[in-house]
């Protein structure tokens, strides 16, 4: 499922195009619905979003504008897709440089919408190499020990977004799961991971200590070395002195 966040200022709008559309059918599921730029926009700060539906017309921040801010951002980026009405469709043509390529025109119609999202569906899933028979119905068993390779390889700047978003999953869920079966969070085991990676940094004598506290995640060498006391019980010195 690809995550899909509605942003419109009029509830009811919201409401039908969420509830009354069959997006689990065409692959999305409706993450979120919000009725502002600004508040979409805090909303891409803590959740992965694929694609955003919205409108142009709102107060404050306008869809033009979330358009403009969504295209600036680091990283991957949701594609945007327009509600335009008729009297604004050619002024929501100028966002194209803003990377909007998809219109759907209000009233809203559920075929259109079909048409559009059918192919967006299939340009994501080239971009993500997910092909029609890919099923991405991994055993919890399966997802967890994925979890724990992305932790291996991106403990400096892993993300539980970052990773729900490489599995195909909503963070909430995988959040759960990751708790119901390790008994501990997504920051548990990346501050595990961290930690086992930096007693085998410590253990070549070359590297200084504030250096593997920036190798691995931590901006302050303090944070670093009490995270490390707390979970191996002896000071990145003490342990490496031990080592020696």
């Amino acid at each position: 499922m690809y995550e899909l966040l509605i942003v419109d200022d009029e509830a009811s709008s919201r409401d039908i195009l969420a509830s009354c559309f069959p997006w689990d059918e065409q692959g999305f599921h409706v993450c979120g619905q919000k009725d502002s730029g600004q508040e979409a926009l805090d909303y891409l700060k803590d959740h992965s979003v694929h694609v955003i539906l919205t409108d142009i017309s709102m107060p404050g921040m306008d869809g033009i504008e979330l358009a403009k801010s969504v295209s600036e951002l680091e990283g991957v980026r949701p594609m945007v897709v327009f509600l335009s009405a008729y009297d604004n469709f050619k002024y929501a043509q100028n966002a194209i440089r803003y990377g909007v390529r998809y219109y759907v025109l209000k009233p809203t119609n559920f075929s259109e919408l079909k048409e559009i999202f059918g192919t967006i569906r299939h340009e994501l899933d080239t971009k993500y190499n997910v092909s029609s028979d890919d099923a991405q119905d991994y055993s919890t068993d399966e997802i967890i020990q994925k979890v724990l390779s992305y932790l291996s390889q991106n403990y400096r700047e892993g993300s539980l977004s970052s990773l729900a978003e490489s599995l195909y999953l909503n963070p909430s869920y995988l959040s759960q799961l990751i708790k119901q079966k390790t008994s501990k969070t997504f920051s548990d085991l990346l501050g595990e991971a961290r930690m086992k990676q930096a007693a085998l940094f410590l253990k070549d004598p070359d590297t200084k200590i504030y250096n593997i506290s920036n190798m691995i995640g931590y901006v302050n060498p303090n944070n670093f070395a009490r995270a490390f006391k707390a979970y191996w019980g002896v000071t990145p010195t003490e342990y490496r002195s031990h080592e020696k």
